[in-house]
């Protein structure tokens, strides 16, 4: 299985390397990582770099594509380079992928038309105005599209369709072996359980309020 991990200027690191470090470990999976140019592609941060050692060209029928998110994703909703490969290489796909905004240049690229999908939870209505149907759930599968919640979801999302492919014994040794057991020291990871102050602090400063 050829897993491609989408990169592009700007994304965010934990979107891409979360499923990495699940679905990277599928037996005889061979991930690679590409961008519409290979060579080191900038985090959200500047301060951290992954390099694409593929171009997106050079990768056109990945069995396995994974997006991630980032404030990058807004600049790239009607960029003809990548929605056009997404939609090439979703034609002959076994599974097409997201974690966070991801799923809104899958939607900009017309795949999940009708379909249920999430998103971070500040860019649901977004996924509307694309066509989709916006669910708050932290994973969703949709026939062969998975789209994860913001971020951290994308780990939750590798794990569970790892256990698709290679079963539930596999993904639970999986994430045994990454430790994944979380145990954050604050509830306040959704909408529903923050503080209200804290809820409108960040809807006043998203930049999906002039979208």
């Amino acid at each position: 299985m050829q897993i491609a991990i989408v990169l592009y200027d700007r994304f965010t690191a934990l979107d891409a390397v979360g499923p990495y470090e699940t679905l990277g470990r599928l037996p005889d999976a061979r991930t690679v990582f590409v961008a519409e140019e290979t060579g080191p592609v900038r985090t959200d941060t500047g301060n951290l770099a992954i390099t694409a050692d593929r171009a997106l060209t050079d990768v056109p029928s990945p069995d396995l594509v994974i997006v991630p998110g980032g404030p990058g994703q807004h600049a790239l909703m009607d960029h003809a380079p990548l929605l056009d490969w997404l939609r090439t290489a979703d034609a002959t796909s076994t599974w097409t992928t997201s974690v966070c905004t991801g799923s809104l240049l899958l939607a900009a690229a017309g795949l999940l038309t009708g379909r249920r999908a999430t998103s971070h939870w500040l860019a649901l209505d977004m996924l509307e105005r694309y066509g989709a149907r916006p669910t708050g759930e932290r994973v969703v599968f949709d026939g062969k599209y998975v789209t994860a919640a913001g971020v951290s979801a994308g780990i939750d999302m590798g794990l569970a369709l790892l256990g698709r492919i290679a079963g539930d014994d596999y993904a639970q040794a999986v994430q045994l072996a990454t430790e994944y057991d979380p145990q954050p020291p604050y509830d306040a990871g959704s909408p529903e359980k923050a503080p209200a102050h804290l809820v409108a602090e960040l809807r006043g400063h998203s930049r999906f309020i002039l979208t």
